[in-house]
């Protein structure tokens, strides 16, 4: 039964969970209610398990539902994906490559792929930028990056196609100076929760009414991680930073680690994905750069 599956009626599942309603999900997808009613009603049936509950005035995912939701948006990316290759294959090469880098990214990765791509296309101009948090998804969006590498705003953004590159090892630091230092191990969020924590703020409207691991109410917002980093060091409040952004000043003693209670190895993971959009995948350039980023990063500093 469930060979009668299409891509379809998963894109449909999609919609509607991601925009809350049948009829919303039919104005994106440009379908009538009843249609996105019905396809949603057999793929239920196919699966033989109920994806939304309809008790409410709105559509609610299931638990079953919401498991399912990851699987089919990893078909769905896997399918943008197998014809973004298959487009590159085919298409011309792009007169310039245009890339934005997440501040986050481990620019070692970035330097040594530039280095290859100058070498294997001598003729096309790379043109790179940093952007953080919704800069990244924006960029691509805009048509100003053909290609991009996204990692702080993990928002699910329905016209970009995502493929995995590596994993960011973040860890919270301050400086020796700072009051966080001599507080016992493993610090509670209590206790970060009463010193001000400096945030890397977005300059869009991405993430407008949303914080990512923002714990303090008492916190500063700085658009760049350089001016976050310097800040760190001058005793000016805690943050996150990636580990090897920090991992010289914790050698030589400038910036202090500060495991917190139930962080596992004392930080977390920060996933990074190459993104284009879906409608207008990258070419034998831009494919060969992503190729080149998830090689350089499962050589060095992949998660």
């Amino acid at each position: 039964m469930l060979d009668a599956l299409s891509l379809d009626q998963l894109n449909i599942f999609i919609a509607a969970a991601e925009e809350g309603s049948f009829s919303a999900a039919g104005r994106r997808l440009d379908r009538a209610q009843s249609v996105i009613s019905q396809a949603v009603a057999a793929l239920e049936a196919e699966l033989g398990v109920t994806l939304f509950s309809r008790t409410g005035r709105y559509p609610v995912l299931t638990e079953p539902g919401r498991l399912l939701l990851a699987d089919a948006r990893a078909v769905h990316c896997g399918v943008n994906a197998l014809k973004a290759r298959a487009k590159g294959m085919a298409a011309g090469l792009e007169p310039e490559l245009a890339v934005v880098i997440d501040v986050m990214f481990p620019m070692q990765v970035v330097t040594a792929a530039a280095a290859a791509f100058g070498e294997q296309f001598p003729a096309t101009p790379l043109r790179l930028f940093v952007e953080a948090l919704g800069g990244v998804a924006k960029a691509v969006l805009d048509g100003v990056c053909g290609l991009g590498v996204m990692g702080t705003l993990p928002l699910e953004v329905p016209a970009l196609t995502r493929e995995r590159l590596l994993g960011v090892k973040m860890v919270i630091v301050a400086a020796p100076c700072h009051p966080l230092s001599a507080v016992p191990r493993p610090i509670t969020l209590t206790a970060l929760a009463q010193h001000n924590q400096l945030v890397l703020t977005d300059r869009t409207e991405l993430s407008k009414g949303q914080e990512f691991r923002v714990i303090s109410p008492r916190n500063w917002r700085l658009a760049d991680l350089g001016a976050k980093h310097a800040f760190l060091l001058a005793g000016l409040g805690w943050g996150g930073m990636p580990l090897d952004r920090v991992a010289r000043d914790l050698a030589e003693g400038a910036l202090v680690e500060l495991p917190v209670e139930d962080d596992e190895d004392g930080g977390h993971v920060m996933p990074m994905f190459a993104t284009y959009r879906g409608a207008s995948p990258p070419g034998p350039a831009g494919r060969w750069f992503i190729e080149q980023l998830k090689q350089q990063a499962a050589s060095g500093t992949a998660t």
